[in-house]
């Protein structure tokens, strides 16, 4: 594809906005510099009132393959993150069959290396089952273990105490966590099938996968951190209350426990449900104004320090079925990081701000070799952005495999109009080069 010369970029980076050209050669950041004139033949592209991030790391998302193809595909969906600004990514192990083997954790890679446009890594599962197995997982090339600490699809629930202290005093890389209480939930939803039969209205989700539930799953899986010394990441962290578990005294280069909010947390409160029903129906759940307020207060103090998608694509048709059979998920990888700057829009974010949670911190946090960040060797992993474009969502740009967003009909003021993966220009103002692949992902640990 040849070496990338961008001029005139206004280029946000490590809680500072400066005026430079950018030089690509071989895959990464050669130079930055006010005036670059390089000898060999060139792509150039004119930045000139366009703002130049680093791309985005996803550090949780579900592209379903293998075995869930019908809804998304490592190929689909990481091209709509690519479109979305998201250069890297790393998915989850609930899949068909769930990934509890180092064997299948590899069909995982191997499927990638073929199909994805961006950057990737996969996590292993733990059930109550595989403890041994799990903590074989390779810390230098697996981006880490995920336990669900609730509810999940298959054998992927981990509620043994026994199973979780193995792991949680064993495990030498990251530990990532979905903490809802699930006998909390059954109780939960047993009160509300009593009222309503099987006709249980979607607004009752909150109530069902409740404060408390995240609570007390959360609560103790930062004490068999601190018990252990493990180094913990919280998912999708949901109501103000789970707050006071995280600490903001400290940089994220010392934190041991770190935790993580999504896009739909951000944006959807419960007010939302009437209008947008099952679209919406996430887990944890989406709750009230006060807890998404509390939550961007969080992300803005440093209690928490990532920012995520939690992508997770379902057909309309299961989408609209009854609450009870609904599945919980919904796309966002394409949407992402435009809604983050509708928030900067609005002046309750800074574009530095944006950067560190969506990509710096992801990089610190996995410990992600030589991404996250525009430096000079550095992989060229980058997003051009034009903050006055104004768009719409709707069906026909849309490029999910499911076909359809939370955000239909949401206009925003800011466009994604490059992405450059490993020096690789792949989306080009609404077109896609897609002859080279993403590379799997290393970890400097």
């Amino acid at each position: 594809m040849g070496n990338i010369l961008i001029r005139n970029a206004t280029i946000v980076n490590e809680g500072k906005q400066f005026l430079s050209d950018i030089y690509v050669r071989n895959g990464f950041i050669e130079r930055i510099d006010k005036t670059i004139s390089p000898k060999e033949k060139i792509i150039e592209i004119d930045a000139s009132g366009k703002y130049l991030l680093p791309g985005a790391i996803d550090d949780q998302v579900h592209f379903r393959e293998p075995g869930l193809t019908h809804k998304g595909d490592i190929y689909t969906e990481s091209r709509a993150a690519v479109a979305g600004g998201i250069t890297s990514y790393m998915e989850m192990p609930n899949t068909i069959p769930n990934v509890f083997t180092k064997e299948l954790l590899e069909d995982k890679y191997q499927i990638a290396s073929q199909k994805s446009l961006a950057n990737y890594s996969f996590f292993m599962g733990a059930s109550n089952d595989n403890a041994e197995e799990v903590l074989k997982t390779d810390k230098k090339l697996v981006a880490g273990i995920k336990i669900f600490m609730g509810s999940s699809t298959g054998n992927m629930l981990v509620d043994n105490e026994k199973i979780l202290e193995s792991i949680f005093s064993k495990a030498e890389l990251l530990i990532a966590t979905h903490c809802e209480d699930e006998s909390t939930i059954r109780n939960n939803l047993e009160i509300f099938k009593a009222k309503y039969g099987e006709n249980i209205p979607i607004e009752c989700h909150p109530q069902i996968r409740s404060e408390a539930a995240c609570y007390k799953s959360s609560s103790l899986a930062v004490s068999l951190a601190k018990k252990h010394g493990t180094r913990l990441h919280i998912l999708h962290i949901s109501t103000a209350k789970e707050l006071e578990l995280f600490r903001n005294d400290i940089p994220i280069e010392e934190k041991r426990i770190t935790a993580e909010a999504c896009i739909h947390h951000l944006w959807f409160d419960d007010g939302d449900y009437k209008r947008l029903g099952n679209l919406i129906k996430w887990n944890p759940a989406i709750k009230t104004k006060e807890d998404k307020a509390e939550l961007l207060k969080g992300l803005l103090d440093n209690r928490i320090d990532i920012i995520a998608t939690d992508h997770a694509p379902h057909t309309l048709e299961e989408k609209n079925q009854t609450y009870l059979k609904a599945p919980s998920g919904g796309p966002l990888v394409q949407h992402a990081m435009v809604a983050m700057l509708e928030f900067y829009h609005q002046g309750k974010i800074t574009l530095e701000k944006i950067v560190e949670k969506m990509s710096h911190h992801p990089a610190i946090c996995f410990k992600v070799d030589k991404r996250g960040y525009i430096r000079e060797g550095y992989w060229a992993d980058m997003v051009l952005i034009d903050l006055n474009n104004p768009w719409k969502v709707d069906k026909s740009n849309i490029l999910y495999k499911c076909g359809w967003s939370p955000f239909e009909g949401q206009s925003f003021h800011s466009k994604v109009t490059h992405t450059i993966v490993n020096g690789n220009l792949v989306y080009e103002n609404g077109k896609f080069n897609e002859g080279v692949n993403g590379q799997r992902l290393q970890f400097d640990r």
